[in-house]
């Protein structure tokens, strides 16, 4: 991902989108970095090596995860959305589905 997250001048947007550009940015940055330490973990053989790996892993999902809360309180139609979404049983596009009906 390139560093400049802006695809509109800088300038002319409010605080408000740049920070939110920023969270997402941040959103990203975690799933990389969450996926790279899963591929190390799969491949590493010392025990204690891939523990710290794990560890190191965890606080990305912790990230990962304050970064997206950050966000969907920011936008009430995303919380919506994946309300029903996420921590739900059942299939996953069904449930999308509702989701976005439950957006509009």
């Amino acid at each position: 991902m390139s560093f400049d997250q802006y695809h509109e001048p800088p300038e002319e947007l409010s605080q408000e989108t740049r920070t939110f550009a920023r969270m997402i940015t941040s959103l990203c940055e975690e799933a990389e970095a969450i996926s790279w330490y899963e591929q190390r973990i799969a491949v590493e053989k010392d025990k204690d090596a891939k523990a710290i790996m794990q560890n190191a892993q965890h606080e990305e999902f912790k990230h990962f995860g304050m970064d997206l809360e950050f966000l969907l309180r920011k936008k009430d139609v995303w919380r919506t959305t994946l309300k029903a979404i996420l921590f739900q049983q059942g299939d996953i596009v069904e449930l999308g589905e509702k989701g976005e009906e439950a957006s509009e």
